[in-house]
């Protein structure tokens, strides 16, 4: 049979241009696309452009069609593709394939990758003592590493990180230019000869590079408190079983009980090993710690010491039985954590409630009290990121603060809501466990966990993020989302921003984000927190809502009580415990003797809002059970209260009685006579109030379905970070024939209420 000729042979070829977005930058994307090109044969080019990647293909039909198939089948297991058109263009010159130089034309969509982990390509080129890179701190490739943190522009090109002031040196100049080497455009590749370095600090004593690790490890085997700088900030270290060392941490930074995270070493082969000789993690706990995420995760305590490691610390988690644990996610965690040999408690090098530090000359002069010795390196980095942390709530993970590893995190608006936003939006989210959001067509963008806005750092950092958010993504919000609470720092900086500005109640953004759930129109949303402005100037947050997103009707509530001292009720739960008692005409002596100053003013009416927050109640009984009178973190009474429970008991629902304006109230009052009965168990009488709490739930669900003939249920607010109370409630709504949804997109305490009132307000338009 006669060879078919050239003209014959490029008649039957094929030119294609595909177009994908999604998350195809920044992951070793186009070099995949080279390499996949090589092997099935097709000429063509590829390039960025805008924030997508452009792919001009020429092959046969068949060999086209399974290039589209392995763009998605096949692609780098960081990256999310996504073909969004296909044209056929005229024959064009089929010798070769390429890359071609980014350009940033068209439509932009941009997505901005998070900062990933190490991957076990450089974990063994780190570990391996021939490798040119081997215990570099700095290892990364197309794969693994930062992003987010040091990426000052779009396109993601070096020249647009803060690794541009790094010259490559020759050998990495060659990885970098080589379209079949892993290191092919990894923008922040580095080595030894041209990268950045380590330096350690102490005792006026200074070192660099391996003898800076050794010198840091030494330290905490010492003993001591070293403040090491990572991918997102500072974290303060020591040793987490040497209870002193721990105890002595606590003391200097002022943190006498919120719980530490704790990160334990990871080898490639067993890297759960370690964890599980001192932890007691379930199957959703250990695939948590191994996403790609890499968050800290609480893992339930081991009772005892195993047999090859004694227990952890016990002042890292006092209280409380779970631990924040976290396994090494960058090339200087891996070699801290390997040489040190044990756990490490790492919590974040801050003051308490403000963002992570990231300057060197800042962490040395703030955390001087806190810390015995520094260790640092030279990498900037270009924005604060904290770690993620999620907690395992019936059956699966929820977040419960997003940070390194998932934000920027990127989310769609439901179709129904794509011309809601005819505007690009900034939400500047709450006051407290602060994040900012950035919404246009049908992209929502949640930034990192920032924190309590009760700090210049915090509203510094805050501003800076605002912008960020705009210049990464290259979208410029015409409107600022705020919070109704005119008390707030974002509020107030929204009202000052110059932009038009629309506040969004704080507990309807609270509802609302369960969009990102499932939880569509015509549902029953529970808003449970601690604190939020109401519609009439009181305090919510036991709050049944009907309806959907941009429509809720306030069905239901708890009965309120005025809480003396206002917002100090928050940190001091005998206030909650006390206002109740007074409210219901039940004796109450405050634990601190202040000559009856506060029943006088409570009385008066003196700085007591009324309030109808769950959390308080939960505060209460914390209160009430000897639990935690004075809390020394926000959270703390509900969470020890939570922790002290025995097993089930039996437990009715509170009364509920309509007030004159209508609005269902769930009573209270018939918990104080149980709860505050010193002559019963401690944690029969915690066991007994979650019951309750649960079986109430369920009783305003069923008169919230009688009224609208609602069956799907949605549970939101901070109190929902309570395992116990959610898996009972989960159980008696399905017995009752409810659909239920926790959030589980975004965090259901106020880290989610940004993204929340994006969809309140688009859905509010959509009508």
């Amino acid at each position: 049979m006669p060879k078919p000729s050239p003209e014959a042979q490029t008649a039957r070829l094929q030119t294609r241009r595909l177009l994908l977005d999604g998350h195809v930058q920044g992951v070793g994307f186009r070099p995949f696309v080279y390499r996949l090109a090589q092997r099935l044969g097709v000429a063509g080019e590829v390039r960025n452009i805008a924030g997508r990647v452009e792919i001009v293909a020429i092959a046969t039909a068949g060999v086209l069609d399974t290039l589209e198939h392995e763009l998605i089948a096949s692609a780098p297991a960081i990256a999310r593709p996504r073909v969004v058109a296909v044209e056929v263009l005229p024959a064009r010159d089929c010798r070769g394939f390429g890359i071609a130089p980014s350009a940033d034309v068209g439509e932009r969509d941009i997505h901005v990758p998070p900062d990933y982990f190490t991957c076990d390509d450089c974990l063994r080129e780190l570990d391996d003592p021939t490798d040119r890179r081997h215990a570099y701190p700095f290892i990364n490739c197309t794969q693994c590493g930062p992003r987010y943190t040091l990426i000052a522009a779009l396109p993601y090109d070096r020249a647009n990180t803060s690794m541009a002031p790094f010259t490559l040196c020759d050998a990495c100049r060659a990885e970098y230019a080589d379209p079949c080497d892993r290191r092919f455009h990894a923008e922040p590749v580095a080595c030894p000869t041209c990268g950045p370095w380590l330096t350690f600090h102490a005792d006026g004593t200074h070192s660099t590079h391996a003898d800076a690790l050794a010198h840091a490890v030494q330290r905490l085997r010492d003993g001591a408190i070293v403040a090491i700088k990572g991918v997102g900030g500072y974290h303060l270290a020591c040793d987490a079983a040497d209870e002193s060392a721990v105890v002595r941490l606590r003391a200097r930074k002022h943190r006498p009980h919120k719980p530490l995270a704790v990160m334990f070493p990871a080898p490639c082969e067993r890297p759960l090993a370690m964890l599980e000789r001192y932890l007691d993690p379930g199957e959703p706990h250990r695939a948590a710690l191994l996403s790609t995420r890499r968050p800290i995760v609480l893992c339930p305590r081991r009772a005892t010491a195993s047999a090859d490691a004694p227990l952890l610390a016990p002042a890292i988690a006092p209280g409380i039985d779970e631990i924040g644990a976290m396994l090494p996610y960058s090339p200087l965690h891996h070699l801290l954590l390997n040489t040190f040999g044990g756990p490490l408690v790492m919590t974040s090098g801050n003051l308490s409630g403000e963002p992570v530090l990231t300057e060197a000359h800042d962490a040395e002069m703030r955390l001087a009290p806190v810390a015995d010795a520094f260790l640092h390196h030279n990498r900037p980095i270009l924005r604060p990121a904290d770690d993620s942390v999620y907690r395992v709530v019936a059956g699966a993970p929820s977040p419960l603060r997003i940070g390194r590893g998932v934000a920027p995190l990127e989310l769609s608006l439901p179709e129904a809501l794509s011309d809601a936003l005819p505007e690009p939006v900034l939400a500047v989210g709450g006051h407290m466990k602060n994040t900012v959001a950035l919404g246009w067509g049908r992209r929502l963008v949640l930034s990192p966990h920032i924190g309590d806005l009760d700090s210049p750092r915090a509203l510094e950092v805050f501003a800076q993020v605002c912008a960020d958010l705009q210049d990464l993504y290259g979208v410029r919000a015409s409107r600022v989302l705020c919070d109704a609470h005119p008390g707030y720092a974002s509020h107030r900086w929204a009202r000052q921003s110059g932009l038009s500005c629309t506040p969004v109640q704080h507990h309807r953004a609270h509802a609302s984000a369960l969009v990102l759930d499932g939880l569509a129109d015509d549902a029953i949303a529970f808003a449970w927190d601690g604190t939020g402005y109401g519609d009439d100037g009181s305090l919510w947050g036991g709050e049944t809502f009907v309806g959907r997103p941009g429509h809720w009707r306030r069905f239901a509530s708890l009965r309120p009580f005025r809480l003396p001292g206002g917002d100090r009720a928050g940190r001091e739960p005998w206030r909650s415990a006390a206002a109740a008692c007074w409210e219901a005409g039940t004796p109450f002596d405050p634990p601190v003797d202040d000559g009856g100053l506060t029943r006088q003013a409570w009385s008066k009416d003196v700085n007591a809002p009324r309030s109808h927050a769950a959390g308080r109640l939960f505060d209460a009984a914390a209160a009430l059970t000897g639990t935690c009178e004075i809390a020394s973190f926000e959270g703390q009474g509900p969470m020890w209260l939570e922790a002290s429970c025995s097993e089930s008991v039996a437990a009715p629902a509170l009364p509920l009685r309509h007030d004159a304006d209508g609005l269902l109230l769930a009573d209270w009052a018939p918990l104080l006579r149980v709860v505050g009965n010193a002559s019963r168990d401690r944690g029969e009488r915690a066991a007994w109030f979650h019951e309750t709490m649960a079986q109430t739930l369920l009783a305003l669900a069923a008169a919230a379905r009688d009224a609208t003939g609602y069956r799907r249920v949605g549970l939101t607010g901070g109190v929902f970070q309570n395992r116990r109370l959610v898996e009972r409630v989960y159980e008696l709504l399905a017995a009752a024939g409810f659909d239920c949804v926790i959030g589980r997109a975004v965090p259901v305490n106020d880290g989610g209420i940004s993204a929340g009132q994006i969809i309140e307000y688009a859905a509010g338009r959509d009508t």
